[in-house]
Formats: structure tokens, C-alpha cells, sequence
């Protein structure tokens, strides 16, 4: 089970929001590169990147932080971007840049062709974000509520061939209320491309609930503000993660 840090970015700093509301932001870091240095040294396998300025615009606006932490991490570790990719010369730019995947999410359920051609263009390189409620998908910023099944959809986009899905409950996410484990399992039974878990982490009961699991094909979990609130501590959990793993 691999543990991946969010670094949410607005207005080039590092902040978390509280379901998505962009008015409701902690600011964490004013130097994101620094952070992504701070949770490369605790152990981090990968990270994982917002850009919600982007996501709410429809089109990178972060990129100066983008930039500083993927010239901090080089090639140590995989970076994932999610967050106002909308086109394919946006996503050949993101790798280009350095950015090992990207995540589409709004873009991907609003123009299912769109993400198709991503997929052909970039194989290997595309992970599907899906944020539900009750097991319906919500898009722009969790503001509107689709009439989409979030599994079939993840069948779906699982034909045209992304990497992986991040599934979020919408209703856990930055709330530290645990993650929604059985409609989390339900998605990745369904499936066979791996489920990252993403929305609820609080603790490590959390983590050792999704190592459980994670046989079922969850292969992840992307945590947020437990770790920088300081209720989950990073290292240790990825530690227990890999001992639980056998690794």
C-alpha cells in the first residue's frame, strides 16, 4: 500500500481545502518545493499535486510551483498533476515538464472523447479522478452532481485505457472522518486497473483498514491534511503500510 502526500496548490502556495470549497483553504507552505523536499525525505514514494486555481479555471495556473517542486524532485520519485487538464497539448506540456502522470477528472466525464484520445496519445500516462457522493459522480469542483454510476463509469474509462482511478468520497474529503472503505472496495472489485483511495485518511486505523483491503485492488491512498495536521505521521504510517504489505 502505497502512501502518496497531497500537495494541494492555490495561488502557489500549499493549502488544503475542506470539500473543495476554495474559501475555506489552510494555507501549510508558502514554498511548495520545500514541502515536496520535506515528504521525500520522510519516505514518500510518489506525490501527488492539485492545482485548484487550475481546476476552477479550466487550465494551469500554478505552474511556477509546479515547476519548483518537479526541479526539487527530479527524477527521485513519480509526480502526479491533477487539476485544469483540459487538453492534450496541456497533458504532452505536464510531461514534458516532468510530471509522470496526469489526472483528469471534470474533463474526463463531461468529454469522455477527449479522455480517449488522451489515453491513445499518452499511454501509461493517464489516471481518471473520480469524486462521488452515494455512488454518483460529482464534476467542477464537487459543485454539480451527475446522474453518473461512479462504477460504470470506471468500467468505461477503464476500456479506453487509463492507468489507475483515484476515487474520492466527496463527503469525507479534508474532513478527517475516515475513508469510505466499502464503496471504495465495491469500485475496485469492479475493476481491473488499481483504485487509489483518496478522501477521509485521519489515522493510522485508517491505513491499516485500507491495507485490509487492498488485496481487493486498492493499491493506494492519497492523504492530505491528517499528515499535515500532524494526526497521521507520515513516515510511520508507510512504514506499517509496508510491513502489512509484506514489503
Amino acid at each position: 500500500m502505497l502512501l502518496i502526500p497531497a500537495i494541494d496548490l492555490k495561488d502557489g502556495h500549499c493549502v488544503r481545502l475542506k470539500q473543495g470549497a476554495m474559501d475555506d483553504a489552510t494555507v501549510f507552505s508558502e514554498d511548495p518545493a520545500a514541502m515536496a523536499r520535506h515528504w521525500i525525505d520522510k519516505g514518500a514514494r510518489r506525490l501527488h499535486l492539485v492545482d485548484l486555481n487550475g481546476a476552477f479555471a479550466g487550465k494551469p495556473k500554478n505552474e511556477p510551483a509546479i515547476k519548483a517542486i518537479l526541479a526539487e524532485v527530479g527524477d527521485e520519485i513519480p509526480v502526479q498533476l491533477g487539476g485544469g487538464i483540459r487538453d492534450l497539448d496541456t497533458i504532452e506540456r505536464c510531461l514534458d515538464d516532468g510530471i509522470t502522470y496526469v489526472i483528469i477528472g471534470t474533463a474526463a466525464v463531461k468529454n469522455p472523447g477527449f479522455l480517449h484520445d488522451a489515453c491513445g496519445a499518452f499511454p501509461g500516462h493517464v489516471i481518471v479522478g473520480l469524486d462521488a457522493r452515494d455512488g454518483k459522480v460529482a464534476v467542477d469542483g464537487w459543485s454539480k452532481m451527475t446522474g453518473h454510476d461512479v462504477v460504470d463509469l470506471a468500467r468505461k474509462f477503464e476500456d479506453y485505457g487509463v492507468e489507475a482511478v483515484i476515487y474520492t468520497d466527496i463527503g469525507r474529503d479534508g474532513m478527517l472522518s475516515g475513508v469510505n472503505i466499502e464503496a471504495t472496495v465495491k469500485l475496485a472489485q469492479a475493476l481491473r486497473i488499481p483504485v487509489i483511495a483518496s478522501g477521509g485518511i485521519a489515522c493510522m486505523k485508517d491505513v491499516k483498514a485500507l491495507c485490509a483491503v487492498q488485496g481487493e485492488g486498492i493499491s493506494a491512498a492519497i492523504t492530505g491534511r491528517a499528515i499535515y495536521e500532524g494526526t497521521l505521521d507520515f513516515k510511520k504510517a508507510q512504514a506499517e503500510a509496508d510491513k502489512l504489505s509484506g514489503r
